[in-house]
């Protein structure tokens, strides 16, 4: 019943989302009819190119693939995407790295429509069926992605009402050992930014060999450079970090880009 309900829900949000301008500075090419929607995050077009919806993360399907389970709410996610998308020409965007090493295409999916085009990940993201996942060699678009996010999170809706996707408390290291090899959003204040050598750790509890940390390696801090941030700025800051969580002294995450930081509250 409760799933009944979340479909009809995220079917209702998408067919009647108005059109959205998406963001701008993409290289735009043709995509064409797409034929099957595989995933919350990945259609096939006509032509036989496979598309993964860049800068989000929907819930997962098993596909058969051996050891591994659907997400909570996946088939809620690929219905919606079904909805929106299936049976329609599209246009691709691109703002980075165009090919994973899959051969699918890393692109903005723009849906033609009678009334304008509708961001597919747009309207993923506000309907609370993905969330923002992003990779440093394809960053654009993501602070629209992250303003919908936000919003979805805040009403509570798909994802955000399950447990499963929660917000992780950095403070809470036994917790986030049970999560090593998943990806997720975990919150807390920096206790102490700190670095060494190459490298810049973000603290979040006083036993550094037991409690949550954030590491920035150095092909990352010349993002961060580039950008004019600096993460050792983030000392006492309210923060939220989104990674896959592995385990070296404790839970941790490894930044790879600055956009896995999120400043909730400045000290």
């Amino acid at each position: 019943m409760r799933r009944i309900a979340i479909v009809s829900l995220a079917a209702a949000m998408l067919t009647g989302a108005s059109p959205v301008a998406g963001c701008d500075g993409l290289r735009m090419a043709p995509g064409g009819l797409v034929s099957e929607v595989v995933d919350g995050d990945t259609v096939l077009l006509e032509s036989g190119l496979a598309v993964r919806l860049i800068g989000t993360q929907a819930p997962k399907l098993a596909l058969g693939r051996e050891g591994l389970a659907d997400w909570p709410l996946a088939e809620a996610a690929r219905d919606a995407l079904r909805t929106l998308a299936l049976g329609k020409n599209v246009q691709l965007g691109y703002g980075g790295e165009e090919r994973d090493r899959y051969g699918r295409a890393l692109a903005h999916v723009f849906i033609e429509a009678d009334e304008g085009s509708i961001w597919a990940q747009g309207q993923m993201i506000e309907a609370g069926l993905a969330r923002v996942y992003s990779f440093p060699d394809n960053r654009r678009c993501l602070d629209q992605l992250f303003a919908g996010e936000a919003r979805a999170r805040a009403e509570r809706l798909g994802i955000w009402s399950d447990p499963y996707y929660s917000v992780r408390a950095a403070d809470r290291p036994a917790d986030l050992l049970d999560r090593v090899g998943d990806y997720e959003l975990v919150e807390g204040r920096v206790l102490l930014a700190d670095r060494s050598g190459s490298r810049i750790y973000l603290n979040f509890g006083r036993f550094w060999k037991e409690d949550f940390t954030a590491v920035i390696e150095a092909p990352a801090l010349r993002l961060f450079e580039r950008d004019r941030r600096d993460p050792l700025e983030l000392e006492g800051a309210l923060v939220r970090i989104r990674g896959w969580v592995d385990e070296r002294d404790g839970p941790r995450i490894e930044i790879t880009h600055p956009e896995q930081i999120e400043v909730v509250a400045r000290p």
